[in-house]
């Protein structure tokens, strides 16, 4: 099953993610012979705590991403393990029963899912780099070498502070003492999201007080302010500056590369996610950009992130949130828990006065849902978000609901024996069987946790839940159902009425 965080990661990003740096000639060249490393549970754990870095991806033979990335992983692999030191690249089937276990301990809930570890085992992180092989190599090599690196020159500045991307420095009188052994962690634990690098003299970075001697923690950045500098090194108030730094005042989502990493970023924040979309050729794309950024302006650091989006660049974010082009310019806000609320076809004058109803509670959650069917008389019924709480919560029927996306093979497979189950039951009035599309309509996340599809829940009639995860077999999903489902009339002779 696809997790919904790589579904949603999917929707927006997919393809985004830019590669560089390793050559051409280096991948083109890599050997034929296989450098990727096959884990399973029986010798995991010994080859990862023999080294001190080792990349393993977690897979499914039947998933077409992993299938995409495996040839990219291997050509890495082959590059990688000439580097000094060798870059080991491993494997593990996580659909193999035998490695289930692995999967629960390192939380893989959608494939592929690349951790690197370090020291043996001991420290985990999530892999972040890109999916082809020359971006595997260069991300790798960064990785693989120290987490922080010195600033002796100009030269070394220029080389690792550029206008694209997010760098943290470390100005220190020397190298010792609390503060820079607390930096040096803060570079570790945050090494795979940002570059980090240290220096005596400040005179050698390319904006900032020059005349700063430290301990200061210095912040490049391609956007608002372009430096900032911080001073407390406690870890985790460090890690929290960094964080909060690191994301525009407003997210630009359009074709250009150079802003991907931020939208990534963006989308990762726990901070409700404000979403503007309009077309950025538009006349009065200025006025919007002016009256938006002086809301985010107004709610930085008030749990709000917000975003302005080309309706060009933003296709995914449509289909996901169920919206249509005729509705721009238009605002979507989604708080962490999943809510919605949406304004279409608003001002530039208007943002400031809605994002001002929402935060005082005066804006109603919107709801995607395809239309309600006209007709609903197949054995497998269909709901969608209008009707769930009418065919599910409120039905006083025992039902089992499947939660499925058009484009899942495992949703197909299963649609000809959830056919099968449904019939089985037609005559019974209090069994419904049924399916909602989950990728078209909202459903209550906070009942149904459905991390992957097909997801199977039943609910009984009084309102026990419980998700099927038992074979997918037209005889032991009727077992499951009869042994779950709530007594009634047609039963009380112990046999359904079929």
């Amino acid at each position: 099953m696809a997790s919904m965080a790589g579904i949603w990661s999917f929707l927006f990003v997919v393809s985004i993610i830019g590669s560089s740096f390793a050559t051409e000639s280096e991948i083109e060249d890599a050997p034929s012979k296989e450098f990727v490393l096959t884990l399973d549970s029986s010798n995991f754990h010994d080859t990862v705590g023999k080294h001190d870095f080792i990349v393993v991806e977690f897979y499914a033979p039947w998933c077409g991403h992993c299938k995409k990335l495996a040839p990219e992983y291997e050509k890495a692999a082959s590059v990688l393990s000439s580097n000094d030191p060798p870059v080991i690249l491993a494997k593990v089937d996580a659909n193999e029963e035998k490695n289930k276990g692995l999967a629960s301990e390192f939380d893989i809930s959608g494939f592929p899912t690349i951790k690197i570890l370090r020291n043996g085992g001991k420290d985990i992180q999530d892999y972040k780099g890109p999916r082809d092989a020359e971006g595997i190599v260069a991300f790798l090599k960064k990785q693989s070498g120290p987490a922080s690196r010195e600033i002796k020159s100009v030269e070394d500045a220029t080389a690792l502070v550029d206008d694209k991307k997010i760098v943290v420095v470390g100005v220190f009188p020397e190298f010792s003492g609390e503060k820079f052994e607390n930096f040096k962690a803060l570079a570790e634990k945050l090494r795979s999201d940002y570059e980090f690098g240290h220096t005596l003299d400040a005179k050698l970075l390319p904006r900032g007080e020059s005349s700063a001697v430290g301990p200061t923690i210095r912040l490049f950045k391609p956007f608002d302010e372009l430096v900032v500098d911080f001073e407390d090194f406690d870890v985790d108030a460090s890690e929290k500056f960094v964080e909060e730094a690191s994301i525009p005042v407003v997210t630009l989502f359009n074709k250009d590369p150079d802003n991907h990493a931020f939208v990534i970023k963006f989308f990762n924040s726990p901070n409700a996610k404000a979403m503007l979309f309009l077309n950025f050729s538009s006349e009065n794309v200025d006025a919007f950009k002016s009256k938006y950024r002086d809301v985010a302006e107004q709610y930085k650091g008030k749990g709000i992130s917000f975003l302005m989006g080309d309706v060009e660049a933003s296709q995914g974010a449509f289909q996901y949130f169920g919206l249509k082009e005729d509705q721009v310019p238009l605002i979507v806000i989604q708080t962490s828990d999943g809510q919605k609320y949406l304004k279409p076809n608003l001002g530039p004058d208007q943002i400031s006065l809605w994002v001002k109803e929402y935060e005082e509670g005066n804006v109603l959650p919107y709801k995607k849902s395809e239309a309600v069917p006209t007709v609903n008389d197949e054995p497998v019924k269909i709901v969608v978000a209008d009707n769930f709480q009418d065919m599910v919560i409120n039905s006083g029927k025992n039902v089992l609901l499947e939660f499925y996306a058009p484009w899942c093979g495992h949703c197909k497979k299963l649609a000809p024996i959830l056919d099968e189950v449904a019939s089985s039951f037609q005559n019974d009035a209090d069994v419904v069987i049924a399916k909602i599309d989950a990728t078209a309509n909202d459903i209550p996340s906070d009942v149904f946790d459905v991390k992957g599809y097909p997801t199977l829940y039943f609910r009984s009639a009084s309102g026990n839940l419980s998700q099927y995860d038992g074979d997918r077999t037209k005889d032991d999903m009727i077992e499951f159902i009869q042994k779950n489902r709530d007594k009634t009339a047609h039963q009380d002779t112990g046999k359904d009425e079929l």
